[in-house]
Order: structure tokens, then C-alpha cells, then sequence
């Protein structure tokens, strides 16, 4: 494989990594909030996520670190796009106020 193809291949492992870890920490606060054993989600999917991400950016960066430098951007990537999609939706939001001027 080509060079470039190799870094677009970790960039987009990186981006499923960074989808798994984020969103995965996303799904578990939702769960966990809701729960009446909130501290088993956190402890199971903490080493869960995170054991799963170092395995892939071991595998992903193959020993270069080009390689782990641009699975390292697309894990970052994927943090802006799983806080894109999860932000809250803004309800009705006020109109600005105007300020009224009063005389002196």
C-alpha cells in the first residue's frame, strides 16, 4: 500500500475509535444518570473504552508514528462530530430584550 493510503486507513480507524470512545461515554452517561447503580456503568465502560482505544491505536499505528499521528487526528475528529451530534437542542429561545431608555 501506498504511503498515503496507509495514513487515510489510521485516520479513519481513528475516527472509529474516537466514535466508540465518545460515544460510548456519551451513551454511558445517559445510562448511568437514569440508573439506580450509576457507579457500575462508570466502572465497567471506563477500562471498556479505554481498553478497547489503546488496542486500536496500538494496531492503528503500527509502530509509526505518522500513522499514530493521524489516527491520533481522527480520534479527535470524532470528538467534535460525537459533540456535534449530542449537543442539546435549543428550545424556544428568547427573542433579544431591548433595553427602554429613560430620561434622566
Amino acid at each position: 500500500m501506498t504511503d498515503a493510503l496507509t495514513l487515510i486507513l489510521a485516520g479513519l480507524a481513528g475516527s472509529a475509535l474516537g466514535a466508540i470512545f465518545f460515544g460510548g461515554l456519551w451513551w454511558t452517561v445517559r445510562r448511568g444518570v437514569s440508573s439506580g447503580q450509576p457507579a457500575l456503568w462508570f466502572l465497567v465502560s471506563g477500562p471498556l473504552r479505554l481498553g478497547v482505544v489503546v488496542a486500536g491505536f496500538y494496531f492503528a499505528g503500527g509502530g509509526q508514528w505518522r500513522r499514530l499521528a493521524s489516527a491520533l487526528a481522527g480520534f479527535i475528529a470524532a470528538r467534535l462530530v460525537v459533540l456535534w451530534l449530542t449537543r442539546p437542542a435549543r428550545e424556544n429561545p428568547k427573542p433579544p430584550t431591548t433595553e427602554t431608555r429613560h430620561a434622566p
